[in-house]
């Protein structure tokens, strides 16, 4: 479980678009495939229809997808209505079911411009209700080029999709097929298309990043695409990495946090757990130890980083003791910013056949978790009292630190993805930063 893989969210459409309607819910790698799609829907001239960007992560993110599927029908009763993303990948059954739904695409399918060209050429009742191939078929990544989000902030750029692991609790290699590489080629391209067109952040994402290069010709590392970005693209001001897996980070990756400054001190890292037997049980591939001390030569070499994480509540034959252990792990790891995850089974996967905990002690630990985590956030927030810093301007009035903290700004007028040196101030009843200009 990624920064692709993280709490599935709604995100609406730019208030300013037109054509198709896009909802994605779910990850980032999501958002950013929604754009792909955007542009096929519209080429395509699919102007009426409404586009669902499903995620399965959890069993709730499938439950909250048919919810917003059936709300979305009420809304609009002549739209066209597609589903795809992971959760119609893995159960494209599930959604043909639904009446409300007109069409059900598969991962593979949904980034490619002739789905959306077969959809519009013909009418509804003439062409396949559902194209969900083989995702574990697929052995190249395509890039994407997009030309953005509806706003200058921030732009993503996906150099990798799909996992080879099997974590026993997670289904999304089921969804998102093997582990994939873009070209380091194609990724820089796209990096200095979206700098030439007014950006100012770039953030590189995929499920598994830190596999990154494993199927290509020299098996190319994560650490040594950052360094071909910022070499190949010296006007980009800010380079940000989406969720990485510690264990498989190597030395170029460590360099290149140490040594370049335009890539923000930021890292969310996938560590599930902090006790030893959950982790094996859980088929992860790094020990307590591991993470404690990845965090500290990270800090070490860059002492202003900061570090988020996923972590898991009540995975199955989790004691007391070893809950504990993932509570410590907040603070020996100095964590700043927590995802949590209250372990729900999904059906498929070997986690859901073991001994399972009962749902008021998983929401119980789970509520702990995120209490620990608004506390490291708290105290972090603490300490940047008084510090200068650049911010990247999200909105008028609003943007965020290197360390992807939020700040309030008593800016006005300031265009998005524009950067300003400010000084930071106090913090708010919500945990925002507040400041002002230099």
């Amino acid at each position: 479980m990624s920064q692709a893989c993280e709490h599935p969210a709604e995100h609406a459409p730019p208030a300013h678009s037109t054509g198709p309607t896009l909802v994605t819910l779910g990850c980032r790698l999501n958002a950013y495939e929604s754009e792909v799609m955007r542009a096929h829907a519209r080429a395509a001239g699919l102007e009426d229809c409404v586009i669902v960007n499903t995620c399965a992560v959890t069993a709730e993110a499938v439950r909250q997808a048919t919810q917003t599927i059936r709300r979305l029908r009420r809304e609009r009763p002549g739209a066209r209505i597609i589903v795809t993303g992971c959760a119609a990948q893995i159960e494209p059954e599930r959604f043909a079911d639904m009446g409300e739904v007109d069409h059900v695409i598969g991962n593979a399918e949904k980034t490619k411009a002739e789905t959306f060209l077969g959809l519009a050429n013909f009418p509804i009742g003439d062409t396949a209700r559902v194209q969900v191939n083989d995702i574990m078929s697929v052995r190249e990544q395509a890039s994407h080029m997009i030309s953005g989000f509806g706003t200058r902030a921030r732009a993503y750029v996906e150099v990798q999709n799909g996992c080879d692991h099997r974590c026993t609790f997670c289904i999304i290699p089921y969804g998102r097929g093997r582990s994939r590489s873009v070209p380091a080629g194609e990724a820089v391209a796209q990096v200095r298309r979206l700098v030439e067109s007014g950006y100012t952040e770039v953030v590189l994402t995929g499920v598994d990043m830190t596999s990154y290069g494993h199927d290509l010709p020299g098996t190319p590392s994560l650490g040594r695409l950052v360094a071909q970005v910022l070499k190949h693209v010296p006007e980009l001001p800010r380079l940000r990495l989406s969720s990485i897996d510690q264990v498989e980070a190597d030395e170029h990756l460590l360099r290149v946090i140490a040594e370049e400054e335009r890539l923000m001190p930021h890292l969310h890292l996938s560590l599930q757990a902090g006790d030893d037997m959950i982790l094996k049980r859980m088929k992860r591939r790094h020990t307590r130890d591991d993470a404690v001390s990845f965090c500290a030569k990270a800090r070490a070499l860059r002492p202003d980083i900061v570090f988020g994480a996923d972590i898991i509540a009540g995975f199955p034959t989790e004691t007391e003791d070893m809950f504990v252990r993932s509570l410590d792990l907040v603070g020996e790891c100095g964590l700043t910013y927590l995802h949590v995850f209250p372990f729900s089974p999904r059906k498929g996967t070997p986690a859901a056949r073991m001994p399972q905990l009962a749902k008021a002690e998983i929401k119980a630990r789970a509520a702990r978790l995120r209490t620990r985590g608004d506390e490291a956030h708290a105290a972090y927030l603490a300490t940047q009292i008084g510090a200068r810093t650049r911010v990247l301007v999200e909105r008028d009035g609003f943007a965020r630190t290197p360390q992807f903290a939020e700040v309030r700004l008593a800016l006005t007028g300031s265009a998005p993805g524009s950067l300003h040196d400010i000084r930071l101030t106090g913090v708010t009843a919500d945990r925002q930063l507040t400041g002002v200009a230099l």
